[in-house]
């Protein structure tokens, strides 16, 4: 039997703000002001004699006794969750909250959501678009999509998506274009990695070409900006297919190049959650 003394709040504020690695986003969960929220952890460490959290300045890490208690708090208040569901025939969902970079988001990851949604109907996904730079203890997000080498510190990173770049522009602009010499004195637009026309530019062998176009902070952005006729990008080209399926983006030459590959990350120090598992093994099937 249940001990009248047991500090249910204070372990449910606990299990919440572990899950998150953040105290706002798990006081919005439990519709408590986050004050409160640290007042009940602050009492439940008190009446272990240790302290569960490292408080960080964005977001907290769990210290070794937070980390051994998590996972049983956890799976406790999962299946109190799932006993009352039969009950209630409320079919509860398990949240997963995932970042995504812009481009993958609506170049990849949006127009097969359908699928992932009719083969697990009981996750409820909420999506953030980042812009490659992102924070997931701070955003307390479960998962996030990213674009690069996949060596990001402190995280468990998994190959989804290899994304060879090629040069990209409007129909009109593409008809002046002949051999990528051609490029020399056209707007070639930028992103933040300044490295990747050079890269593009040496795999083509082309010598006494600059980049000196407008820099953009993201490749949605810049794509717009190419299919505007404001000058060439250099894109992925597995997330324009339907801009160049329809004509609005050509590639004018075959020549590509390696710049990275999209990569699923989680934090190392944070136990996987089931449906964070449901929907990495998804994401690789599908990918």
């Amino acid at each position: 039997m249940l001990s009248p003394s047991l500090p249910l709040n204070a372990l449910r504020a606990f299990e919440a703000a572990a899950r998150h690695q953040n105290l706002t986003r798990a006081a919005l969960e439990l519709c408590v002001s986050q004050a409160a929220l640290s007042h009940q952890i602050r009492g439940l460490e008190d009446r272990l004699g240790v302290r569960l959290f490292h408080r960080l300045p964005r977001g907290v890490a769990l210290t070794d006794e937070g980390a051994a208690l998590y996972p049983v708090m956890n799976e406790a208040f999962q299946r109190i969750s799932l006993a009352l569901a039969r009950f209630t025939g409320s079919g509860e969902k398990e949240v997963l909250t995932l970042g995504v970079v812009g481009t993958f988001a609506t170049g990849w990851l949006l127009p097969r959501l359908a699928d992932f949604q009719a083969a697990h109907p009981d996750i409820e996904l909420r999506l953030q678009t980042h812009n490659n730079r992102i924070d997931l203890a701070g955003e307390g997000l479960d998962l996030a999509i990213r674009f690069g080498e996949g060596d990001w510190q402190g995280q468990v990173c998994t190959r989804v998506l290899p994304a060879p770049f090629a040069p990209l522009c409007a129909p009109g602009l593409a008809r002046r274009l002949r051999v990528p010499a051609d490029l020399a004195g056209l707007p070639l637009l930028r992103s933040y990695r300044a490295d990747e026309w050079p890269r593009w530019l040496q795999a083509a062998g082309i010598t006494g070409v600059e980049a000196r176009g407008p820099v953009f902070d993201s490749s949605l952005t810049l794509a717009a900006a190419a299919t505007s006729g404001a000058g060439i990008a250099l894109l992925p080209l597995c997330m324009f297919e339907q801009e160049l399926a329809e004509g609005r983006l050509q590639q004018p030459f075959a020549q590509t190049v390696e710049l990275g590959s999209y990569w699923l990350t989680r934090l190392r120090s944070r136990s996987e959650r089931e449906p964070a598992r449901r929907f990495a093994a998804w994401l690789r099937g599908a990918a």
